[in-house]
């Protein structure tokens, strides 16, 4: 939810200098199930604008409808959604109502934040009801510094106010080593997932950030002058040069970060080799690196183009960083989220 939240500020800010107003719309909890669970956010702008969404699509436009007097007085108020009877998911939805006027200490401390890779927690005070509480709002917390979101001096404190916490980790990064057409795709499908993604290309490619639509960073490097100090357990791997050396070579060149994916293009016996060739050159290699080495990269659902291995690739990724075994959602007993 990093990157949405990330997308909600940078609009919310950018409004702001153009003299719009917004309005940051919460969940911040739910009886029974929905599309989407407490902590998803959207922002809208005084001009209808809609930043996000909280569900499928219906909830947004009450969302709208209920924002018109945050608008008009400022204060921040708390609404329901019930969806059991419009949208057939048995919930409902808590949603705080907020003024977002996001200060430009806040935003450059933001940015500061994403960029160095720290996590930041935000901090909802809602009511479970509807209408104007005192006390409603959120804070974002960064590097224990706190800001409110309403803009506000200080929160007014109402101790029958619920509390929603959320711990937000870095964006999630994917580094695609390989400047190959496979590698364009999966930049794209990463993209679109909403992660950070880094191209890493040989000194010999005669490619750009210009051919990695949806890629945030493009180096041109060998594997001993890639830099790794930002590879951490926000970070997926995927080695796709093409080239058994230079895969083994960037390999070797990882072999002290702890991402929480690598994944090996290619068969089985190649990343037999590739792996038996790695603990010669690096012996001491630790359990949990090699752990997190998967090879053939991507999960069975007979993809054969680029574009459905890239779909096949990010969904093993998904199901290792969230601890899930891929089956069929219809083959799933009790509920789809924990």
């Amino acid at each position: 939810m990093t990157h949405e939240f990330k997308n909600i500020v940078n609009e919310a800010f950018s409004a702001k200098k153009n003299g719009i107003k917004s309005v940051l719309a919460s969940v911040v909890s739910l009886d029974g199930s929905s599309y989407r669970r407490p902590g998803v956010r959207m922002l809208i702008l005084e001009t209808g604008k809609m930043i996000g969404a909280v569900s499928g699509g219906c909830v947004e436009k009450e969302i709208l409808l209920q924002s018109e007097s945050v608008f008009k007085t400022g204060e921040s108020k708390m609404m329901t959604y019930d969806g059991r009877y419009r949208l057939g998911c048995e919930g409902i939805l808590y949603i705080l109502l907020e003024v977002f006027q996001p200060s430009e200490t806040f935003h450059s401390s933001f940015l500061k934040c994403l960029e160095e890779r720290h996590a930041f927690k935000v901090h909802a005070y809602f009511y479970n009801g509807e209408g104007v509480y005192q006390g409603l709002g959120s804070s974002v917390i960064i590097n224990n510094t706190t800001f409110l979101i309403s803009g506000l001096a200080s929160r007014v404190s109402n101790k029958k106010c619920a509390v929603f916490k959320q711990d937000m980790p870095p964006c999630f990064k994917l580094v695609i080593i390989g400047a190959e057409h496979d590698a364009v795709q999966l930049c794209q499908y990463a993209a679109i997932t909403g992660w950070e993604v880094t191209i890493i290309a040989g000194i010999s490619e005669s490619k750009s950030i210009k051919d990695f639509p949806g890629a945030n960073a493009f180096y041109a490097c060998t594997a001993e002058q890639m830099e790794v100090q930002h590879v951490d357990n926000q970070t997926a791997i995927v080695l796709m040069t093409h080239n058994f050396a230079n895969d083994l070579r960037y390999l070797v060149a990882l072999k002290d970060t702890m991402p929480s994916y690598i994944g090996l293009l290619g068969p089985s016996k190649r990343r037999d080799d590739l792996l038996n060739q790695f603990i010669e050159y690096c012996p001491n290699a630790s359990d949990s690196f090699l752990k997190c080495i998967h090879g053939p990269a991507g999960i069975n659902i007979g993809a054969e183009t680029p574009q459905e291995i890239a779909i096949s690739v990010i969904s093993e990724i998904l199901a290792i960083v969230r601890k899930q075994e891929p089956i069929l959602l219809s083959k799933k007993s009790g509920k789809i989220h924990a």
